[in-house]
């Protein structure tokens, strides 16, 4: 049987991205993501459902999300869930579903902030990983973005060299 893991979310980082590196010095990004749904009830009233996302983002593209990024600022995370477990300090099971995420696009506009109401214009780069680390390396292979803008590398498979992404480059 065939299985399918994969997410698409487009929200408004609730924090600042918090960088990290491991021990093996590989480069991670926590990332909290709100999205917000409308609906109405039986009754007409109208209401909105927030649902806050945990998302990780690793390598070159976590520091480009650390970079660009901040809170209140919209964007377009694609990614699949994982499932961490661990045992608490009581020894209890603890879990906890997260997004792995391995494209994102910038949204809005550098100088407006951006949010859900803002008209200042969409657009922005994309970006897409090759891959989050899963036990001791890489899995997955990225093909290469073509509608990646200048500047904004795609990273192939294998984690080689990496270009420097400059204020000059970003579109937005």
């Amino acid at each position: 049987m065939a299985s399918f893991n994969q997410v698409i979310l487009i929200g408004n980082l609730t924090r600042d991205v918090e960088l990290r590196h491991t021990p093996s010095n590989q480069t991670v990004a926590n990332i909290g993501l709100a999205t917000n749904r409308q609906y109405q009830t039986k009754d007409g009233e109208r209401r909105e459902e927030v649902t806050f996302v945990d998302c990780e983002a690793w390598g070159r593209q976590a520091e480009v999300m650390a970079q660009y990024l901040s809170k209140g600022r919209p964007v377009m995370i694609q990614g699949r869930l994982k499932l961490d477990s661990w045992q608490d300090k009581d020894g209890g099971s603890r879990s906890k579903l997260k997004v792995v995420v391995e494209n994102f696009q910038f949204l809005g506009s550098r100088e407006g902030g951006g949010g859900a109401g803002d008209s200042s214009g969409g657009g922005g780069g994309n970006y897409q990983s090759a891959g989050a680390p899963s036990g001791g390396g890489y899995q997955g292979g990225g093909s290469q973005n073509s509608g990646a803008p200048s500047g904004v590398p795609s990273e192939g498979s294998g984690g080689g060299s990496h270009q420097a992404v400059e204020d000059s480059d970003i579109p937005f």
